[in-house]
């Protein structure tokens, strides 16, 4: 059967001359419509790499002087100091090579150099350092050919640290707590001026404009090592789960009025009175409140828990004897399950490790692949991270992925708000729960007790997104019969826990 198409109301066979150039004619007219399409794509994909990406690389440091501040500069070169020679064996060298050794040094006069003195390079004695200078000060080594002053201590040192744009040497501006600030105060470095080239222009006009932005290369080198730390320590003092006059059961009704309830120690102790007629002081409340936090915090310090591969952390502020103290808290974004936390007195990177640490003991040896860790702009995270790096290498490397502010100015902060917006969520459950505390005694004391509350938050908690289930599903506190019975049975898991880690060694 001869084929044939319709063509301007005209039926036209394919293999006739003007059906060949009617089809030809079409042929062409798809070829030039096909290339206008291929043209209109490129353009579009050059307009989307030129302007759609601004935002986002606003929110990156490398090209928005406003979040430098916020960055974490990469690790510096580190040039160790190596004085391995000896002299003795630098003489069997001369001696192979020239065929005699060095001799003492010939003095004319009585020599005011100290007997003891020894030459900081080769450990050569005395008889080897003559004065190069006269009473300058300085000495020489015959043996090694080491200029240095008695008082000098060059040679104590055992790194330089350099900066990894320009390999200057760092000079230390600051002392800290818990590390010294290390800067690169070279004026032609690279980095500096790159990041002075982001700067506007009516902000170098104005004095000391520049001084808004962070542009130099700057380390911070820790003095206490946050990674030696035993994050198992038990609790100080003795603690003692013997009742005189009242027994577990009535210290479980405490718990869950105090915990469960958010009642005060005042109006827990009231409850336990009018509704059961036991009659007790707030202090006694306190003491089982205290002791039931020691006996339950290594269970939830050191449960396996299973985590995924996204965590959210944040901080929020609680008082201790009046003054402002703050809680850090890590959880997953999947499980909602806290992780990690840890109370300070003050906002410093050192307790940011340590939550870490606590959470990161879910993973063991590695991170899982495609992690991400979600917290605000605070420079402790990226600082915190670049430390375990630098501890445990590839491993345990990660970027910290920063929500700004409370508006969504980038496009991260809009992707990730939802997340940011979970863990605040529960800093007001904390809140909620601490507000009848009426503030801590101790930090020690606010660590146990908000251990209290985590163990509470995870394991005995009903939660509504969850279809009113517990986080963390444990099958002998869910054969519990109410909630007393089940503090108790978190009391023996708990128990359990210290009798195991007294057996086991410090890790």
């Amino acid at each position: 059967m001869t084929p044939f198409f319709l063509y301007n109301g005209v039926t036209t066979s394919p293999f006739t001359e003007k059906g060949k150039s009617l089809l030809m004619t079409i042929v062409q007219a798809l070829i030039l419509w096909n290339q206008y399409l291929q043209q209109q794509i490129v353009w579009l994909l050059k307009f989307i790499c030129k302007y759609i990406p601004l935002r986002q690389m606003a929110h990156d440091d490398p090209e928005s002087p406003d979040y430098q501040k916020f960055s974490t500069d990469p690790p510096p070169k580190m040039i160790y100091h190596r004085h391995e020679w000896d002299w003795q064996a630098l003489q069997s060298l001369y001696l192979q090579r020239d065929g005699k050794e060095i001799k003492p040094v010939q003095r004319r006069k009585s020599c005011d150099i100290p007997e003891d003195a020894t030459c900081p390079s080769c450990n050569a004695p005395h008889i080897f350092l003559y004065r190069n200078n006269g009473k300058g000060g300085q000495l020489l080594c015959k043996i090694c050919q080491t200029r240095f002053a008695p008082e000098e201590n060059r040679f104590q040192k055992q790194y330089t640290l350099k900066c990894p744009f320009c390999s200057h040497a760092l000079s230390k501006v600051k002392s800290r707590k818990f590390f010294n600030i290390y800067k690169c105060v070279n004026m032609k470095c690279s980095f500096y001026l790159h990041n002075l080239g982001k700067v506007d222009q009516q902000h170098l006009e104005v004095p000391y404009g520049k001084n808004e932005y962070k542009l130099h290369y700057i380390y911070r080198e820790f003095v206490v090592d946050f990674f030696k730390m035993d994050l198992r320590s038990l609790p100080k003092g003795s603690f003692s789960l013997k009742f005189n006059k009242n027994n577990a059961y009535i210290m479980s009704l405490c718990l869950t009025f105090h915990v469960n309830l958010q009642l005060s120690l005042r109006k827990t102790a009231q409850a336990l009175k009018d509704l059961y007629g036991i009659d007790m002081s707030h202090q006694t409340v306190a003491r089982y409140a205290r002791t039931a936090a020691a006996v339950i915090k290594p269970f939830v310090d050191n449960y396996p828990y299973e985590a995924g591969n996204t965590l959210v952390a944040d901080e929020t502020y609680f008082k201790v004897r009046g003054r402002k103290g703050f809680l850090w808290i890590i959880m997953d974004a999947v499980s909602r399950v806290i992780l990690g936390y840890q109370a300070s007195d003050d906002r410093s990177v050192g307790s940011c490790i340590l939550a870490m640490r606590m959470a990161f003991r879910s993973f063991k040896e590695k991170l899982p692949e495609k992690f991400r860790f979600i917290a605000d702009g605070y420079s402790a995270y990226p600082l915190a991270a670049q430390q375990f790096f630098l501890r445990y290498g590839d491993d345990f490397k990660f970027d910290i992925t920063q929500v700004f502010g409370l508006t969504n100015d980038d496009a991260v902060s809009a992707r990730y708000r939802p997340y940011k917006q979970m863990v605040e969520r529960l800093n007001r459950t904390f809140r909620s729960t601490y507000r009848v505390a009426c503030g801590y005694d101790t930090y020690e004391g606010a660590n146990y007790n908000v251990s209290l509350w985590v163990a509470y938050y995870n394991f005995l908690r009903p939660h509504a997104t969850f279809q009113n289930q517990v986080l963390v599903h444990i099958p002998e506190i869910a054969g519990a019969d109410n909630m007393p019975a089940k503090w108790q049975m978190l009391i023996h898991l708990g128990q359990q826990t210290i009798l195991n880690l007294q057996k086991q060694p410090a890790a």
